[in-house]
């Protein structure tokens, strides 16, 4: 069997996440890589072969490059094997990590907040740095895929949406999306902006936060978000954040990062910050986590020493 195939067979068993067209695959040495403007010239064309041409995902990615948004690296084009080739993201997607069943190698704090701003900056880029901007229309945990050092990657343009300059506030379009996660105001109007996109990522931060789906697999079917305000009603903050990890965060941190959630899932657009000020208020929030982490190690560390010292100075017993 060619490593060609081993390759296919394995991606087949190893699906790190799943577009809405196409499968996420690991490449190898085998595979044909956009590394040269003939490379991008016969992708195209392979494109055309498979029908692929007017893919909205394919044709963003071959136009945006961005180190939080997932990468078009090759494709393959064997006999009847065809296919398309993204970079391999080792962990697999943010939900298998939140997801109730994970008491393995649980998140801390400091790491929910990294993925949260890394994803961030990918839609605040798809956002505010591509001109015309793009509107993503899916933001789900299912779609923020890990790399090998957790840092994370917007995936599945499948639905993604070019937002011309000159539409004024919104553009009127059919409503697609995932249950949960879609803006309340964009399925009562067909009214989509940015901010739709600002509304998924808000649901998103709330599953970082909790630990719970976006909405609950009880009779219930209560969403993240109601149950986060039911919980504040009371003030609490603490019952609110993900008790897999044990109270081991910074409370102010945690408000924080809560209230920017809460204000992304506000019912009306208007009311949702844009992801500029997300990305900021995000920061915010890590360098505090951060700044606790590191009073907490030097603190370990001078107590070490002290009982070191103790240690070494004490006289011996006779």
């Amino acid at each position: 069997m060619s490593g060609l195939h081993k390759t296919l067979e394995f991606c087949n068993n190893s699906i790190m996440g799943i577009p809405s067209q196409l499968s996420i695959q690991k490449q190898n040495d085998n595979l044909h890589t956009l590394r040269s403007n003939k490379l991008q010239t016969t992708l195209r064309e392979f494109l055309v072969k498979v029908d692929l041409e007017q893919s909205s995902m394919v044709q963003l990615l071959l136009k945006v490059y961005h180190r939080n948004l997932t990468g078009l690296v090759g494709y393959c084009n064997e006999d009847t094997n065809m296919a398309l080739i993204y970079e391999f993201m080792a962990n697999g997607n943010l939900e298998s990590h939140l997801s109730e069943d994970s008491n393995v190698n649980v998140l801390s704090w400091a790491g929910r907040l990294q993925i949260a701003m890394d994803a961030a900056q990918g839609l605040e880029y798809l956002h505010s740095g591509c001109k015309p901007p793009i509107i993503h229309r899916d933001v789900k945990t299912s779609n923020i895929l890990l790399a090998d050092n957790f840092q994370s990657k917007l995936a599945d343009f499948g639905l993604s949406r070019v937002f011309p300059t000159d539409a004024g506030t919104h553009v009127s379009t059919n409503v697609v999306g995932t249950p949960g996660y879609l803006d309340p105001e964009y399925y009562v109007t067909n009214w989509l902006n940015e901010k739709s996109d600002v509304y998924g990522f808000g649901v998103v931060l709330l599953e970082i936060i909790t630990g719970r789906p976006a909405i609950s697999r009880t009779q219930e079917r209560t969403h993240v978000s109601q149950w986060v305000s039911s919980m504040l009603s009371n003030g609490d903050v603490r019952g609110v954040v993900d008790p897999k990890l044990e109270s081991d965060f910074e409370i102010n941190s945690a408000w924080k990062a809560v209230e920017i959630a809460m204000a992304c899932v506000s019912p009306t657009s208007t009311r949702r910050p844009n992801m500029k000020q997300v990305v900021t208020e995000l920061k915010d929030c890590s360098d505090t986590e951060l700044a606790r982490t590191n009073t907490r190690a030097v603190t370990d560390s001078t107590e070490t020493f002290s009982i070191a010292a103790t240690t070494e100075l004490s006289p011996l017993a006779r």
